[in-house]
């Protein structure tokens, strides 16, 4: 990372909340969240302080497991990794967009069907409102929901590109591409640019999203930490 002020795609989680999505924002002191059934993402300060962990321990619960996606620094006495997967970070650098005429705007009675589909395929968290996140458009097939994709964190000026799936009886059709380059193309008519995330072992999908016109940002973590059954006493 380049010296200067931190890039918004650094912390995209803080960027989002404190920005375009901050009407979710589930706060406690500088740590912020999204409603548990919209997405399991929250967001510390960059450089995160004892009172924050302390927030971040009572926003979550004892004992609880939360995320720490993107964070790189340690975490406190007594927290433990449970989760710990290494990814990337990549964005827009000539995407050729173009919306798909078989794509359906997917919407919160198609909810379901969602849950269902992404069961089945396993891209990744989605719960009863990631709906309201952003766009998601859905290809469907003799009535079934086969492939769909969406917009998830949106930090000022981008959205991701997430949940990217199809059923196992439509792949090799090229759908996911498809669905990429029409939400993509949704992001970019707001003047906006698409990024996304994705396993760093996920060579196959890394591939692919570069052929379309993405390009590697930066590697990070998917990482995940349980709360402290009991935490230290504050001190008055």
């Amino acid at each position: 990372m380049t010296a200067g002020a931190p890039h918004v795609l650094d912390n995209p989680a803080l960027a989002s909340l404190t920005g375009p999505h901050a009407h979710f924002a589930e706060k406690r002191g500088r740590v912020l969240r999204y409603p548990v059934d919209v997405s399991p993402w929250l967001a510390l300060p960059d450089e995160p302080d004892t009172g924050d962990w302390a927030d971040l321990a009572a926003l979550a619960g004892p004992g609880a497991e939360v995320p720490l996606t993107a964070y790189a620094g340690q975490i406190p006495e007594g927290w433990e990794i449970t989760f710990h997967v290494e990814g990337v970070q990549l964005v827009d650098d000539g995407l050729t967009t173009a919306p798909d005429p078989e794509a359906v705007r997917l919407g919160p009675a198609d909810v379901p069907e969602i849950l269902d589909l992404i069961e089945r395929t396993r891209p990744g968290p989605f719960l009863p409102r990631t709906i309201e996140m952003g766009t998601y458009l859905g290809i469907r097939r003799g009535g079934a929901l086969v492939a769909m994709a969406g917009e998830r964190l949106h930090p000022p000026g981008w959205t991701e590109i997430s949940a990217v799936c199809t059923d196992s009886a439509v792949r090799g059709q090229g759908l996911a591409t498809r669905l990429i380059l029409a939400v993509a193309h949704g992001i970019r008519e707001r003047g906006e640019t698409p990024f996304l995330h994705t396993g760093a072992k996920n060579t196959g999908a890394i591939r692919l999203y570069e052929s379309l016109g993405f390009r590697l940002r930066r590697t990070t973590a998917f990482l995940a930490a349980r709360v402290p059954e009991r935490l230290p006493e504050a001190v008055s």
